[in-house]
């Protein structure tokens, strides 16, 4: 294993400031706790590994969202997540919000890079062009999405009575 720039306590305190995101946005994409344990240990075992110093937060901070987005991306196409039963895992989602719990059951169920841009965006404060540069996308579809996650999500809770009095 080659040795990267950080020290343990580095690396520590990389993984407290970060760890809650970095398994949400695990959480997010894999559906499931133990795979989004998983990838989330995977992008800090690269991070212990990455033989170049972070500029700055930001930098650190986009380089662990993008990593966890690769992670979970290689995950899901490898074959067992193509031979493996489906979602019913969702009803074990658990986020830092419980008091909202009908809005992430609903977030959860949309489409990945919907779900991706949302959470980015209202939970991570990203600007809609900042999500673009890290995932690599032209900011008129990183917008184009997060309007499309805005329209299903409310329309979902619509249809649920959610926010009704």
């Amino acid at each position: 294993m080659q040795r990267g720039v950080r020290s343990t306590e580095e690396l520590a305190d990389l993984y407290r400031r970060h760890f809650g995101m970095v398994y949400q946005i695990c959480l997010v994409l894999m559906k499931n706790v133990p795979d989004a344990e998983d990838a989330a240990q995977t992008v800090f075992r690269k991070a212990m590994e990455y033989p170049k110093p972070f500029r700055d937060p930001e930098h650190e901070k986009a380089w662990l969202i993008v990593t966890a987005r690769n992670e979970c991306r290689n995950q899901l196409k490898h074959w067992w997540h193509t031979r493996r039963a489906g979602e019913e895992a969702l009803d074990t989602l658990t986020w830092e919000q419980p008091e909202h719990q009908e809005v992430w059951e609903q977030v959860a169920a949309l489409p990945k890079p919907q779900r991706l841009v949302l959470y980015l965006h209202y939970y991570q404060g990203y600007t809609t062009g900042e999500i673009a540069d890290m995932l690599g996308e032209n900011p008129s579809t990183v917008r184009s999405r997060l309007a499309q996650a805005r329209k299903k999500l409310k329309l979902k809770l619509e249809e649920e009575g959610y926010g009704q009095t």
